[in-house]
């Protein structure tokens, strides 16, 4: 469950950015859109939030900022060597920001504790790293990291707090300057943190606007019941698939010329009617660009509401007809479909789906430029009449800012 996350000086992010999926005191879907948390039942949590704005605002980069956190906490100690620079990009629009490190840190609960981690780095090096942990919900400082640069040769100072148990000692000396103290003592056999860096691994699910291949879905088709939900959940959607097959037994030219068969080797065939109530066979390829996508979703969609991950989505509209969005958010905001309490954040240009019938104040982000840096903010901030406001009409007429500005153009046209 994600609390909350925060970026400074990341891409177009300079300032310190934050969105949080801590619930307002706000009554609206109160019973379907928020949720309590296992570790403190004064934890209230929002299920979805969408994220509006111009193209080129940024909206995108706050999906990367925690991407990139991810990938520097999974791969820094298995895969990363001496010297491999580090995926980080500073705001490059101010001269002293470019050459300071990027900060990322976010609050999650997992296990039933929640934990607030972060870490900033340069390409070269982690400069600071830190991790609290609330169990029972009293703080508990469990190590902290941070680069001493006052001496001839920059050392790191450390802090271990008397909670923190493990071989503390070789960790440190196991952890190189371009890798994190928490993925090396993971690695090193650290029982105690294996539940944060976990949290990263396995329950936070991020995708760009290219979505998923379709490999988690195929997967899924071949157990009985899982296949039977994905076919529900076409159906739902309207679409005209009665069945689906996975062809295991196809040559290698079949899977070279197949646009999945670098993910998997297997052929999917979807079963349609005709109008005579024959049964029709089309390639997964063969479908429209907007099933495709589907299918590929599907998966990930599908195991993230059972497992209750953490989703993060960019241009979740992408492909998709808005009756075909609201669908899919309306399905983390059900108690039927989401029984784990998965969580979905995505960014849109969808405004259909920008109303108070669908989401509450607090799930509603709005991203912008101001001096090139990207600003980040909640439609709390602004006053909406409830249940009055038509917050589409409000949003495009630009009393919410997040709106792109268009100068006059001459073109010309025709010949020379």
């Amino acid at each position: 469950m994600l609390i909350d996350f925060k970026v400074k000086n990341y891409r177009s992010i300079k300032d310190e950015q934050e969105l949080s999926m801590l619930s307002t005191k706000q009554k609206e879907h109160i019973d379907t859109h928020t949720f309590t948390s296992d570790a403190s039942s004064k934890t209230n949590l929002l299920h979805t939030a969408a994220i509006y704005g111009a193209n080129a605002a940024g909206k995108s980069n706050f999906i990367k900022a925690l991407k990139t956190m991810q990938e520097i906490v999974i791969n820094s100690m298995s895969t990363y060597q001496r010297g491999h620079l580090l995926p980080v990009k500073p705001f490059l629009f101010d001269v002293e920001t470019k050459n300071e490190p990027t900060e990322f840190e976010v609050s999650f609960i997992t296990d039933g504790v929640r934990y607030q981690y972060g870490f900033s780095a340069t390409s070269k090096r982690v400069v600071e790293e830190w991790l609290i942990a609330y169990p029972k919900g009293r703080p508990q400082n469990w190590f902290a990291r941070s680069l001493n640069t006052d001496t001839n040769e920059p050392s790191y100072e450390w802090q271990f707090g008397e909670k923190f148990t493990g071989q503390k000692q070789l960790w440190l000396e196991s952890t190189r300057d371009n890798a994190l103290f928490l993925s090396t003592a993971v690695h090193l056999n650290s029982e105690q943190l294996n539940p944060v860096y976990d949290w990263f691994d396995k329950t936070l699910r991020i995708t760009g606007v290219g979505g998923w291949s379709p490999k988690s879905t195929i997967e899924l088709c071949k157990q009985e019941k899982q296949k039977s939900n994905i076919l529900q959940f076409l159906q739902t959607a309207d679409m005209d698939i009665e069945d689906i097959e996975i062809e295991e037994n196809i040559n290698k030219k079949e899977q070279a010329a197949s646009w999945y068969g670098y993910f998997n080797p297997d052929s999917v065939i979807m079963w349609h009617k005709d109008n005579s109530g024959n049964k029709v066979p089309l390639k997964l390829e063969e479908e429209s660009d907007g099933t495709q996508k589907l299918f590929a979703f599907i998966g990930p969609w599908l195991d993230s509401l059972d497992k209750g991950h953490v989703l993060l989505i960019d241009e979740l509209h992408d492909n998709f007809h808005p009756l075909m969005v609201k669908f899919l958010v309306n399905l983390f905001h059900s108690k039927l479909t989401n029984k784990s309490n998965a969580q979905l954040i995505f960014t849109t240009h969808e405004t259909s789906i920008l109303s108070q019938d669908v989401f509450r104040r607090d799930q509603i982000w709005f991203c912008e430029k101001k001096n090139k840096a990207t600003e980040l903010y909640s439609l709390v901030e602004f006053k909406v009449r409830k249940g009055v406001t038509d917050l589409e009409k409000a949003y495009l007429s630009g009393r919410y800012g997040a709106l792109p500005y268009f100068k006059n153009i001459t073109l010309e046209m025709g010949d020379a």
